[in-house]
């Protein structure tokens, strides 16, 4: 049984090289794995507009339905780019939708699995954002949105978030946040914690105990990925590195 996790692509255009990567690395897996954990933000933006406003992600949509065919089971935690992802995941995809974190049981293993954003619970300022974007207001007003303005609002956020990214990086102890929190669900009984979100890529388990902690890192410059197999998470390189802990 083989299970793949992957997180914060931020895709972009089909040029990109890293867009790039990412359909390869699909293509690897069709027939190849049981099931795909995307962990946030797979795109740079995107909400569920019925019009599909978003062709420029029409090659990686194609490569997750050709996953699924192939007998793939799609499991996605929305991100802080990517929610209201609409009837394509849910319907056409077959897709499981997470919006909040979730405990689940893979390979005999009791995990915590979440995008990560919700982590850094001292980032007030993001929460709030946060707490705006999802409401229900804003989920039933996508499907009133032009697709004209749907790029436009794409193109704004992905300034803000750029810029606002390289602020967060310095200002917080990513691998100490992540340390703590998998600390904290270490005592719900929990044994390990997948996370994307911080662009970290590590894999290592707590001192003394086999509590893994898994941080997916990016598709951006890294190419990193995670995978469980026989019940042991580790941590790889696309197409040939692996780390565990």
């Amino acid at each position: 049984m083989r299970t793949v996790f992957i997180a914060d692509a931020h895709l972009i255009s089909p040029d990109d090289t890293n867009y790039q990567q990412l359909l390869r690395f699909l293509h690897t897996l069709e027939g190849n794995v049981d099931t795909l954990y995307i962990m946030g933000d797979l795109f740079d933006f995107w909400l569920g507009f019925p019009s599909r406003p978003f062709t420029q992600y029409e090659p990686v949509l194609d490569a997750l339905e050709r996953l699924v065919l192939n007998g793939c089971r799609l499991v996605y935690f929305e991100g802080n780019h990517d929610f209201h992802l609409g009837p394509l995941f849910s319907e056409h995809l077959q897709a499981e939708i997470h919006t909040e974190p979730a405990i689940t049981v893979i390979q005999g293993k009791r995990l915590y699995l979440c995008h990560g954003d919700q982590i850094n619970v001292k980032d007030r300022q993001y929460r709030l954002l946060r707490f705006l974007l999802r409401s229900p207001a804003v989920a039933a007003g996508v499907g009133y949105v032009p697709p004209s303005w749907a790029q436009l609002i794409r193109m704004l956020l992905q300034k803000r978030s750029r810029s606002g990214y390289r602020v967060s990086a310095a200002r917080w102890d990513y691998r100490r946040i992540i340390q703590n929190f998998a600390c904290h669900i270490q005592q719900q009984g929990c044994d390990g914690l997948i996370t994307g979100h911080f662009h970290l890529a590590m894999c290592e388990n707590l001192p003394g105990s086999d509590f893994t902690v898994l941080s997916l890192g990016d598709w951006i410059g890294q190419s990193t990925y995670g995978e469980m197999r026989n019940g042991k998470l580790s941590l790889s390189i696309w197409p040939d590195t692996v780390t565990a802990p």
